[in-house]
């Protein structure tokens, strides 16, 4: 099974990655998904726990970016509230734009890692990227057929991480 799609750390959400545990693993930039990372798909504008989480992480000397396959309209409005750069119609799981990320925060790939809530696109655009990948369950999944048949896909990479991090087993079943 390929460590493409096997996240580096997984967080119950997005506020659980704190400064405090990226300072210690060398991280410096943080490059972010919105939809369902950070807030549900019908939520157009950043809350405030997001608002406080991203100050929380500006303040303490990390810089962090947007990187979304969603498009301009919602992307750039949300980034422009939290005063992010952003790369809309990403093509992830490509690494093209998460590598244009990179250099735009100014960051080297190994002070950089992604958060996000889905493992065909944000994990594996993070290890195509040559960063660290860490995974958020969705704030609010969709029913549709398609992200049915993803989350199920998803199943044995999480499991995987699970059989990787045996010390997380407590905080996992709380995901």
């Amino acid at each position: 099974m390929s460590s493409h799609f096997v996240p580096d750390r997984r967080f119950r959400t997005f506020s659980d990655l704190t400064p405090e545990y990226l300072h210690s693993i060398g991280v410096r930039a943080l490059i972010l998904d919105v939809d369902n990372t950070l807030e549900p798909y019908e939520n157009p504008l950043p809350g405030e726990p997001v608002r406080r989480w991203i100050a929380s992480l500006k303040e303490a000397g990390i810089v962090c970016g947007i990187v979304s396959n969603n498009g301009k309209g919602r992307i750039g409005v949300f980034g422009g509230e939290l005063s992010l750069p952003t790369i809309c119609h990403a093509a992830k799981p490509f690494s093209r734009s998460v590598r244009k990320m990179i250099a735009v925060l100014g960051a080297k790939r190994e002070e950089t890692a992604l958060l996000g809530d889905q493992i065909f696109t944000d994990v594996w655009a993070a290890k195509n990227a040559g960063i660290r990948a860490f995974l958020v369950p969705p704030i609010r999944d969709r029913s549709d057929p398609l992200t049915k048949c993803k989350r199920f896909l998803e199943k044995p990479f999480l499991r995987k991480y699970q059989k990787l991090h045996p010390d997380e087993q407590n905080r996992e079943e709380n995901l």
